[in-house]
């Protein structure tokens, strides 16, 4: 799984584990599974994705809409939910 470090609003840093990439409604989102020592649990984090090609770069765009986000969530159990390494 491919590892990436994200910089949090309190410049925290936090390394995830990226689940996958996957499209709703013609745009792409990212499933980041948080990989600390402190959370027994499974929490997984959602973003929308923007890749910038041309650079080689992305970034992530919080889901700020409650409903685009319970739309992303439900795309995301359906598509990851036979993950053995996810348990909902």
């Amino acid at each position: 799984m491919e590892i990436i470090t994200l910089t949090l609003e309190d410049d925290t840093e936090l390394e995830c584990a990226v689940m996958g990439i996957f499209e709703v409604e013609d745009k792409e989102y990212i499933a980041l599974l948080p990989l600390t020592e402190e959370d027994d649990e499974d929490e997984v984090l959602l973003y929308q994705y923007v890749e910038d090609e041309e650079n080689d770069e992305f970034e992530l765009l919080l889901i700020e809409n409650e409903e685009e986000f319970d739309v992303v969530a439900e795309a995301f159990y359906t598509l990851f939910s036979d993950d053995e390494d996810f348990e909902e």
